[in-house]
């Protein structure tokens, strides 16, 4: 999910690591070992754990009582797959052309669904119950006979067993990869879906199946081309459908009063809201003034300058307008920083990443451009416990002795981390590291150039798709050149951007996203080998390394947390010892403000924050403040 400017805190876990030994990584324990054999299951979960029993009323962190009606208008949350935060020009989701609305998959029904207070449980939604075979590889799911597409038609089990095949073979590659240890789904009637794994399958391949994979009508995609980028509402079966849009400016997504599944325990208190409306701004000042005047009601601020100075609007200082912290970030990996693209000659030595990563002046730019807000990362797995810290620990060097010989010294002690600068913006003990490398990596000074072997001036562009990150790239910029790189930064629209990105047509970008409680499934898409080759992946610096692709391994097998903080920490202490990105910072809360016209639940899940989903309308509220928008 990417927004730079504030991301998620990491997860806090009790580590037994340094019990584990190398043994923790024994393939002797089977994924999903709990479930062997059993059958009528009405959730999964990784490594066994369900918090909510068979027959559960509701999910803890939801208000059954909240009541229906009302609207939120908010700006587009986050960037995921091909969705857009400035624009769009399709509404499928779920391929990698064009450039989605996001909350498209709020419009289908997925066999399971997740519950947001447990790091890895799904439970059941389409399915009631589902059946697991001795050896685990195979998933036989019951069907809800109620579930209906929107036009009233069945939604069988033929129905998920096409939309499974149809991912697996044209989907988005994040979608497709983990789909990819699926060997077959298939119908054995109206109610029974039976879906096999191969033995490469990991502890996420089922659940990704289960949640994440939507449920497409057979009959509607016979009928259109699947893969193509089309502004037609899809036929869909969840609680919300695509109503009024405007093409790239504006989408409605419309509560289907009659929607089959409302009443399920995993339904009740969502969903609250019968207009969510996203509005799209190609400027930043726009969408902040179009708050200012209520025309979106929610809004989450990335930008630390708007909320440090920007808040001073009389519905605020009227009280009409709340501006707080109080929802903490989820528990769950984050990561944000400068990529740079190792495909491209100019940046294939790693002494070379390092030096353009010492020249961003976190310190001065955290206190001159954020205000102070923020904290540095050093981590691709955030401030969690799947970050790597000190020396390699046994379960760790389990996966990396072999491969001693080809890995830098320093992944075998304490990983790498940026240093701290002076504050100064132009810290000259560092600046005169980074120097100091480019020479190291071949680099010759002419003048007050820095050209390669044959002349040519050393050239480096930063990509962007908004006005916003010229002002966090100046100051950066400006140490580049002082060292005699010629450092730019292009902006382009959201579009080219999203093209540009997928196909790696790039020297630096900078993304953020938020993993999942327990990464698996996703990081073959940010860091394995064959990931780099792959446009439309995560691995966005185009990471090639054996011991990576090593630990990436050994996912299939993993039996334990300990087993994946081994495998995590293995990864992480690698990619930051070749320097293939570079490290900007974390925010410990999220900064919300919105019109005072909304309740909300008494908590927020560890793991997600959705008020559209899971707030309502508030009419005593809206009538208290006057607002009639």
């Amino acid at each position: 999910m990417r927004r730079p400017h504030g991301l998620a805190l990491g997860l806090t876990r009790r580590s037994a690591l340094q019990l584990a030994g190398a043994a923790a990584l024994s393939s002797t324990l089977a994924p999903f070992a709990w479930a062997a054999g059993k059958s009528g299951l009405h959730g999964l979960s990784i490594f066994g754990d369900l918090k909510y029993p068979a027959g559960f009323a509701h999910f803890d962190y939801v208000d059954p009582k909240a009541p229906k009606g009302g609207r939120m208008n908010f700006q587009p949350p986050n960037r995921g797959r091909n969705q857009s935060f400035e624009t769009f020009n399709t509404l499928n989701a779920f391929v990698l052309k064009g450039a989605s609305p996001p909350r498209m998959e709020m419009t289908f029904d997925t066999l399971m669904t997740r519950a947001t207070d447990e790091p890895d449980a799904i439970y059941g939604l389409v399915a009631e119950t589902v059946d697991v075979s001795d050896d685990l590889l195979t998933y036989t799911f019951h069907l809800r006979r109620e579930a209906r597409f929107h036009d009233g038609s069945p939604l069988t089990a033929e129905d998920v067993a096409f939309s499974l095949m149809l991912l697996k073979d044209k989907g988005h590659p994040e979608i497709a990869e983990p789909l990819t240890a699926m060997t077959n789904a298939a119908a054995a009637d109206a109610q029974t879906l039976t879906v096999t794994l191969s033995a490469e399958r990991t502890r996420q391949t089922i659940l990704s199946v289960a949640a994440d994979c939507p449920i497409f009508s057979k009959a509607y995609y016979t009928a259109h081309e699947f893969d193509s980028s089309s502004l037609d509402p899809p036929l869909g079966s969840g609680p919300y459908k695509a109503g009024t849009l405007g093409a790239g400016r504006f989408i409605e997504y419309e509560r289907v009063a009659d929607y089959w599944g409302k009443d399920l325990p995993v339904n009740v208190g969502f969903n609250n809201f019968d207009i969510l409306r996203i509005d799209f701004f190609t400027e930043r000042q726009a969408a902040f003034e179009a708050f200012k005047k209520g025309d979106i009601t929610f809004r989450e601020e990335f930008t630390s300058i708007t909320w440090a100075q920007g808040y001073d609007f009389p519905a605020l200082t009227s009280g009409k307008v709340k501006k707080t912290t109080e929802f903490a970030s989820e528990r769950v990996p984050a990561l944000q920083g400068f990529y740079m693209n190792a495909r491209r000659a100019k940046l294939a030595d790693p002494r070379t990443r390092l030096a353009l990563g010492l020249c961003f002046d976190f310190e001065w730019s955290n206190t001159n451009l954020f205000f102070g807000s923020y904290a540095r990362l050093a981590s691709l797995f955030g401030t969690s416990d799947f970050a790597a810290s000190g020396p390699p620990g046994p379960g760790e060097l389990a996966i990396l002795e072999p491969f001693r010989a080809s890995l830098p010294a320093e992944v075998f002690g304490a990983p790498f981390v940026p240093p701290k600068t002076d504050g100064t913006g132009r810290d000259r003990v560092i600046l005169r590291q980074a120097s100091d490398l480019l020479a190291a990596a071949g680099w010759k000074q002419i003048g007050t150039d820095i050209v390669d072997d044959e002349g040519a001036p050393f050239e480096v562009e930063f990509l962007v798709d908004a006005q916003v990150f010229e002002r966090i790239l100046t100051p950066y910029t400006a140490n580049l050149k002082a060292l005699g790189i010629a450092a730019t930064v292009r902006e382009v629209d959201p579009a080219q951007y999203q093209a540009r990105q997928n196909a790696f047509d790039f020297d630096i970008i900078m993304e953020a996203f938020t993993l999942s409680a327990t990464p698996i499934e996703g990081l073959q898409q940010f860091y394995a080998s064959k990931a780099a080759d792959q446009e439309g992946s995560r691995n966005y610096s185009g990471v090639k390394e054996p011991a990576v692709d090593a630990a990436l391994a050994r996912l299939s097998s993993v039996a334990s947390r300990d087993d994946l903080i081994a495998i995590t920490r293995t990864i992480d202490r690698v990619v930051r010892a070749k320097h293939s990105w570079t490290p900007a910072w974390y925010l410990a809360d999220h900064r919300t403000a919105y019109w005072d016209i909304f309740g909300h639940p008494a908590r927020k899940p560890d793991y997600a924050f959705s008020p559209e989903t899971t707030w309502w309308f508030d009419r005593d509220r809206a009538e208290a403040i006057g607002y009639t928008g």
